[in-house]
């Protein structure tokens, strides 16, 4: 059962190719580090140590902290003596690239046929959680519509 077109798994692969930024692996520290920027908007290291659900010491918040924004995750800017931290991609953003870098990871590194990872992957989702095959087959609904009227919308330029 394939779901995406072969045109579909080409511009995947294409996005995540040329995507410059590909999204960094973070640790369990790091995300929770983010939830709380992304919550605060910008954030000095003592008012994100004070927003973790963990208690952590001031120079472990500070590493974590230099830690993304050398990752290029965070920016910072001096005010006073300390530094303010806000983070350069939103929540979905990152989200979106690590999605997309799956995607890239997946149909890359496989020989096996496309038809066969794609029915993989809706077996994978069936069995983790039904609800969420819906959800997906919704949104393959949605972007075919699109992609439809984009092509129409493309058509009608050239007329």
């Amino acid at each position: 059962m394939a779901i995406l077109s072969q045109e579909s798994v080409a511009r995947l692969r294409s996005e995540a190719a040329t995507n410059p930024r590909t999204s960094p692996r973070l640790g369990e520290r790091e995300r929770e580090v983010l939830e709380v920027l992304w919550a605060q908007g910008s954030a000095t290291v003592q008012q994100v140590a004070k927003g973790l659900t963990t208690a952590l010491a001031y120079t472990t918040v500070m590493t974590t902290l230099d830690r993304l924004y050398k990752k290029g995750l965070l920016q910072r800017r001096k005010r006073d003596r300390a530094f303010v931290y806000r983070p350069t991609l939103s929540k979905n953003d990152l989200e979106r690239g690590r999605a997309s870098e799956m995607v890239h990871r997946l149909f890359s590194g496989s020989g096996m046929n496309e038809d066969a990872l794609l029915s993989c992957l809706v077996e994978a989702v069936q069995s983790y959680d039904t609800d969420l095959l819906q959800r997906l087959e919704e949104k393959v609904r949605l972007a075919k519509e699109q992609h439809a009227a984009g092509v129409r919308a493309g058509k009608g330029d050239m007329d």
